[in-house]
């Protein structure tokens, strides 16, 4: 790991000193000596990383790692299951920045900006893998917004509730928090080149749903009634109202004379 980078973003891999990356592949052409799943899943993430998500495929995953493509499938069944499995991967990294706290130990607020940029540091060092984490987890596709990491929704819904949000709050929170998020974040990286065309399939994928247990994600199931809501005619207009508030205060503030201002 190299020095931070002062004049860098803080966020971005340069300013954190390379603290953030994916799952080591080995070298290319090493062959089936030591493939297993987390190689060919850190192989999936560094080929995305160099040539886009829409360049993937099982065939070329094999070539860059040096074997025939079906030597992966006694890993990864198949295209959908390897998608999960890099996402989960990214958000591995999430989970293991220092800097981002799996419980709101020191209250909800600052386990949300913690979370917030945990997540842009992962946008920010896999700007092209970004775009499949807001796709539709294949085995509940009704979760608004989409968010492919179950894993991520069932500890933020964890935590909050754990904080005294009502399992309705902790939903609505998590429908604007997500929104915000992930739109802003999209945002960012489209900026950067990414084309932002994920690969989400509204009734989900039958055959990778099936190879996910949704009974590890307790909370989420109990919930699903109230994460497969369409609420986004209100949600949007609520943003909308919270934005222009905001923009009132800015507009306040810009006449309010500062001290050595020559207005004063």
């Amino acid at each position: 790991m190299s020095q931070p980078d002062p004049t860098a973003d803080p966020d971005s891999p340069e300013g954190r000193g390379g603290a953030a990356a994916a799952v080591p592949a080995a070298p290319p052409g090493a062959g089936r000596a030591g493939l297993d799943r987390r190689r060919i899943l850190g192989a999936a993430i560094e080929y995305i990383d160099a040539h886009g998500l829409n360049a993937l495929t099982m065939r070329r995953l094999g070539a860059h790692l040096g074997v025939e493509a079906m030597a992966l499938y006694r890993y990864v069944p198949g295209r959908e299951q390897l998608l999960d499995g890099v996402v989960e991967s990214v958000i591995d990294e999430l989970y293991g920045d220092p800097d981002v706290h799996l419980a709101a130990s020191r209250g909800w607020q600052d386990y949300l900006q913690r979370l917030a940029h945990g997540v842009r540091r992962i946008a920010l060092a896999h700007p092209e893998v970004f775009p499949l984490v807001a796709t539709r987890p294949p085995a509940a596709p009704w979760v608004r917004p989409p968010l492919r990491s179950l894993r991520w929704v069932e500890s933020f819904l964890d935590a909050l509730i754990d904080s005294g949000f009502t399992e309705e709050a902790a939903v609505a929170a998590y429908r604007a928090y997500s929104s915000f998020l992930l739109g802003h974040l999209l945002l960012e990286v489209s900026q950067k080149g990414v084309k932002i065309s994920p690969l989400d399939q509204p009734e989900g994928v039958p055959d990778a749903a099936a190879s996910t247990e949704l009974g590890d994600y307790p909370t989420v199931v109990r919930l699903e009634s109230l994460l497969s809501l369409d609420e986004s005619a209100a949600e949007f207009e609520e943003a909308l109202e919270n934005l222009l508030g905001r923009l009132e205060v800015v507009l306040t503030e810009s006449r309010t004379p500062r001290r050595g201002d020559p207005r004063s």
